[in-house]
């Protein structure tokens, strides 16, 4: 008999639910034991096994299209020989961690989804998402469009999601048939573990959708930037999980025989107090209402004071501010109303930002960023795909991340919602299939 996992919902039709009544610290400390728990039967066929291969995805946040070239992935590289590999996974406007992972699970654009940066303001409802406030993140009327998880389940499967942006959120009143609470403390290898685990339950239980959640790219990229001694560490660590993967599902005979797809959101740009502009040397704090600074600038002017704000971004150096409706054409920035008023971009390697933290704490403007435009090929990720589905040893040009949607629901034999992405972008991978 299975253990209860945290978050396992009821199916499709049976409405939303919640996590068990069982304390945090014993859910977790049960799905941790479930994790390290050797699968009976391993390498063998258990009796009802889906035929279709199970589809994994790995999200790396912060994961710069590069990283890979340094020769610190030998699992990576591993994969993509055999595999396909694009050169680029480039991101969508803003290069930010919630609007990514959800575009690359919808195939919609942030405007389009709703998930318009890390931090948005509802104008209709004056309500505040933050992707730190677990209450917001739950909140299914943040998320639109229909993520892969929904698609899966809606078609009679069962996903898993292990920390993906959304998948706490009962999206279309449906959450994934398994899932976590995001916890940040918990160390990557137990979320390969957990996904390992959901692939040992039973067959009528066993997800054919898994994601994943890595974030230790991200994290040593903000604090370090993305060229330090310690970023080397980072990559051999989440490197180290893709072979803890693989060697997962050797073990239990899915080596070569499961889709492994792997992704990140955005890259990594260096950056430092001696390329840093003061917003308020240009604004008046105290005449906008500002959601987002750095290199990615987003801000509300008060009442009456819009043209006042837009003759004084105009002069600010090192970054281009716009009104929402004269964004570039590019970016698909333009129609949600939850967009701010003004949004722009500072220049590469620069930032716009407030006097106030920059002057009691600079160290926070110091290491990496991301947020840029997306043109700029330091904001570009990884895309890697290898198994049954897949092409063997082919490296394809740069792919738009809004396309990743729809390779993926090829991937497991799923149809596709209505999305912005194009299956065309995204054919190479599967070769005359």
């Amino acid at each position: 008999m299975a253990l209860k996992q945290e978050g396992v919902a009821p199916r499709v039709g049976s409405g939303p639910s919640g996590a068990g009544s069982l304390s945090w610290g014993l859910r977790s400390a049960l799905a941790v034991i479930l994790a390290l728990l050797p699968a009976p039967g391993l390498g063998q066929a258990s009796p009802g096994r889906p035929t279709r291969p199970p589809l994994i995805v790995v999200s790396f946040d912060g994961f710069r299209w590069d990283y890979l070239d340094r020769g610190l992935t030998p699992s990576l590289s591993r994969l993509a020989a055999g595999g396909v590999r694009a050169q680029a996974l480039v991101p969508s406007f803003p290069t930010k961690t919630f609007p990514n992972h959800y575009t690359l699970v919808t195939g919609l654009f942030p405007a389009h989804h709703g998930i318009v940066d890390n931090t948005i303001r509802d104008p209709a409802t004056g309500a505040l998402f933050h992707g730190s406030d677990t209450l917001a993140v739950r909140d299914p009327r943040w998320w639109g469009g229909e993520p892969l998880w929904v698609t899966a389940e809606r078609q009679g499967g069962r996903a898993a999601a292990m920390f993906w942006p959304g998948s706490e959120a009962p999206i279309g009143g449906v959450l994934p048939t398994y899932w976590r609470r995001y916890d940040a403390r918990l160390p990557d290898s137990l979320r390969v573990d957990q996904v390992l685990a959901w692939l040992d339950l039973p067959a009528a239980q066993r997800p054919s959708v898994l994601l994943v959640y890595l974030s230790d790219a991200d994290d040593v990229g903000h604090r370090d930037g993305p060229d330090a001694p310690r970023m080397a560490d980072a990559i051999r660590q989440l490197d180290a999980m893709i072979g803890r993967l693989v060697d997962g599902l050797r073990i239990r005979g899915l080596e070569g025989a499961a889709d492994v797809v792997i992704v990140s959101d955005h890259g990594m740009a260096a950056i430092d107090t001696s390329r840093v502009v003061v917003l308020d040397d240009y604004l008046d704090p105290k005449a906008i209402i500002l959601l987002t600074a750095g290199p990615f600038l987003a801000f509300d002017p008060r009442p009456g004071l819009e043209d006042s704000a837009a003759r004084a971004v105009a002069r600010i150096p090192h970054a281009h501010v716009y009104r929402r409706a004269e964004t570039p054409e590019r970016w698909r920035y333009r129609d949600n109303p939850r967009i701010a008023a003004f949004v722009g971009v500072a220049d590469a390697g620069w930032q716009v930002v407030e006097r106030l933290p920059l002057e009691i704490r600079p160290q926070l403007f110091t290491g990496g960023s991301h947020g840029y435009d997306p043109a700029d090929s330091a904001m570009h990720g990884i895309l890697i795909a290898t198994g049954p589905a897949f092409r063997h040893g082919v490296v394809l040009g740069a792919v738009g991340n809004v396309h990743v949607y729809d390779l993926l629901c090829r991937a497991a034999g799923l149809t596709p919602a209505r999305n912005d992405g194009s299956p065309d972008s995204v054919r190479g991978f599967f070769g005359g299939r």
